[in-house]
């Protein structure tokens, strides 16, 4: 009940559903409260504008995902770690498993592995059977490195973990019966700084290596290069709002899992 709560709850104080009740507020008291409605539709255009614009989204991206840069070469590990919500089912039509936006952590911990940074890559992911159903992201992430040429004798699967907690914790009763003591952890880079804490929380030696980056150095200059983006940057924009309310997500989370001590 937790992990259903916890992703539809939310829902409805992120920017585009909170701009929705707040449209039904305005078309329930249109006529008999026109002030009230009045300031509901204000409240909507505003949160649209001001989460969608290229600003705002870039900056509360780029507090979290330059949190975990690399300033040095990355060292070796015991074993590569690579989180799930990288994928998306093989289902008609997709001829297999398919990499989603977050696809770069498997690809990453493919290049980790042929660096020789670790002998062996550990998959952390189930599926939630009321987000779609198919085999766990584990599995799907294997399949996948598999065609890329990583030996299936270095691949180890944990297909049961359904959020980052459990993701920790699973990942952690491996590694003791490994006797593993030190890996690098593979996710984006927005979600490093909250995966960092709770494997660290789990007393796992944990080195990030954050990949998936929304935001880099140059999109952060092109921003005000000239007037003209400028201006164009401050429009709304789709994507600006997604990543925006990724963020926010992430952020949320910190709080939550703050709140349960897991972190």
């Amino acid at each position: 009940m937790f992990l259903y709560l916890s992703k539809l709850l939310p829902l409805f104080f992120y920017p585009l559903g909170l701009a929705c009740i707040s449209l039904v507020v305005a078309l329930i008291t249109l006529w008999k409260r026109p002030r009230t409605a009045a300031i509901a539709i204000a409240l909507s255009l505003f949160l649209l504008l001001f989460c969608s614009n290229a600003w705002i989204s870039h900056l509360l991206v780029r507090s979290l995902e330059w949190q975990n840069t690399a300033t040095t070469q990355i060292p070796n590990a015991e074993a590569i770690v690579v989180l799930g919500g990288a994928t998306k089912s093989a289902f008609w039509p997709r001829p297999g498993a398919d990499l989603n936006e977050q696809g770069d952590r498997v690809i990453y911990g493919a290049q980790l592995y042929r660096q020789q940074k670790a002998p062996i890559i550990i998959l952390s992911g189930g599926r939630i059977d009321w987000r779609g159903s198919g085999t766990s992201e584990s599995a799907d992430m294997a399949n996948i490195l598999t065609s890329l040429g990583i030996p299936a004798t270095a691949i180890v699967q944990e297909p049961e973990s359904l959020n980052t907690y459990q993701n920790a914790v699973n990942v952690k009763k491996i590694l003791q019966s490994r006797n593993i003591k030190r890996v690098l952890l593979v996710t984006s880079a927005m979600h490093m700084p909250r995966s960092l804490k709770i494997f660290q929380r789990q007393g796992i030696d944990a080195i990030p290596a954050p990949t998936d980056f929304l935001v880099s150095e140059g999109e952060m200059q092109e921003l005000g290069n000239s007037p003209k983006s400028a201006i164009l940057n401050l429009l709304p924009d789709t994507s600006n709002l997604n990543n925006f309310t990724s963020a926010l997500k992430e952020y949320v989370g910190l709080f939550i899992y703050g709140l349960r001590g897991w972190l």
